[in-house]
C-alpha cells in the first residue's frame, strides 16, 4: 500500500516519537494517550458512519415509500458534502486511507439517492426514470474509476513536516496559510454548511407528514454517535509542535461546527421519532374495536 511507504523516512519527525503503526496508517504522531485515543474514536466514528445507511437500504426495500418518507434535498445536502471532503482529499493531498474512505461515502450516498428515484418512479412512473437511473449509474462509476486513475506514481513522495489530521492541518508556530490550507478550510466550511442544511428539509418533511414511518432511526442514531465520536478525537488531539490549543481549534472549527451542529439536528429528528410513534401508538390503540363483554 502507498502510505507503508512514508514511515522510514519521516518517523524520526514526530517529537516524541510515535506509535509505528499508526504513523504508517494515517501519517500521524501519536505522543501519548491522547493521541492514541483520538486515533481510536476517529476509527469507531468512519466505521459508524460508514455503517449508517445500510439499515436505510433495509428498511426502504421492506416498506417501499423511501421517496415519502426521505426528503430529497435531505439527500442532495449529505451528498454535496461528502462530494466536498471527495473533493478536499484530492487537493489537500490525503493519505489513501481517507481518500478511499470519502470515495466510500460519495457511493454510499449515490446508492441511497438510486432507491430513492427507483421507489420515485415505481410509485409514480415517469418517463424521466430511465434517464436519471443512468447519470446516476454514471456518476456511480466515475466516482468508483477517478481514485484510481489519480494514482500515477506508487512510490510516496516525502511530507515536509508534521501533519496533523484531516484537511484543516497546520504547520507548527504562527506561519500564514498555505493556498492548500486555504482551500482545505473553505472546502471544510462549504461541507460544514451542506451537512447542516440538508437536515431542515428532513425536519420539515417528517412535521408535514406528522410520521417518521419509513425512515430508519439506526441511519442517525450511527451518524450522531459517528459525530460525536469525531469530535472527541478532534478535541482530544494534542496540537502540533509549537502551535496553541486556539490555533488547533481555529483551524478545526469547520468540522466542529458541523458535527457539533448535525449533532443537534440529528437530536430533533430524534425526537420527532419519539412524538410520532408515540402518537402513531395512541391513534391505533384508538381503532381498535372493542370485544363484546
Amino acid at each position: 500500500m502507498v502510505w507503508r511507504t512514508l514511515g522510514a523516512s519521516n518517523f524520526s519527525i514526530c517529537p516524541n516519537g510515535s506509535i509505528q503503526w499508526i504513523w504508517d496508517v494515517f501519517g500521524e504522531c501519536a505522543q501519548d494517550g491522547w493521541d492514541e485515543a483520538s486515533v481510536g474514536l476517529g476509527l469507531v466514528s468512519i466505521l459508524c458512519f460508514a455503517a449508517s445507511t445500510f439499515p436505510q437500504y433495509i428498511k426502504a426495500c421492506k416498506t417501499g415509500n423511501m421517496d415519502q418518507a426521505l426528503s430529497l434535498w435531505f439527500l442532495l445536502g449529505w451528498i454535496g458534502g461528502d462530494s466536498c471532503n471527495l473533493i478536499g482529499s484530492f487537493l489537500a493531498d490525503q493519505l489513501p486511507l481517507q481518500t478511499y474512505t470519502a470515495v466510500y461515502y460519495v457511493l454510499a450516498d449515490l446508492m441511497m439517492l438510486t432507491l430513492y428515484f427507483h421507489y420515485k418512479y415505481k410509485n409514480r412512473p415517469s418517463p424521466l426514470s430511465a434517464p436519471i437511473n443512468s447519470v446516476l449509474l454514471f456518476i456511480l462509476g466515475t466516482v468508483c474509476i477517478t481514485p484510481l486513475l489519480s494514482i500515477t506514481d506508487p512510490v510516496a513522495v516525502p511530507r515536509e513536516g508534521f501533519r496533523g489530521r484531516m484537511l484543516l492541518s497546520v504547520e507548527p508556530g504562527n506561519k500564514p496559510f498555505t493556498k492548500k490550507e486555504v482551500i482545505g478550510f473553505v472546502i471544510g466550511s462549504i461541507s460544514s454548511v451542506l451537512y447542516l442544511l440538508s437536515r431542515l428539509p428532513q425536519i420539515r418533511t417528517n412535521f408535514l407528514r406528522q410520521s417518521t414511518q419509513g425512515i430508519s432511526y439506526s441511519l442517525f442514531a450511527l451518524v450522531m454517535l459517528g459525530n460525536t465520536l469525531y469530535g472527541l478525537s478532534v478535541l482530544l488531539k494534542n496540537p502540533e509542535l509549537g502551535q496553541s490549543e486556539g490555533s488547533y481549534l481555529l483551524h478545526h472549527l469547520p468540522w466542529l461546527v458541523g458535527s457539533l451542529g448535525v449533532l443537534l439536528l440529528d437530536t430533533i429528528i430524534s425526537v420527532q421519532f419519539l412524538v410520532y410513534r408515540n402518537r402513531s401508538a395512541a391513534t391505533a390503540s384508538e381503532q381498535e374495536p372493542l370485544l363484546p363483554s
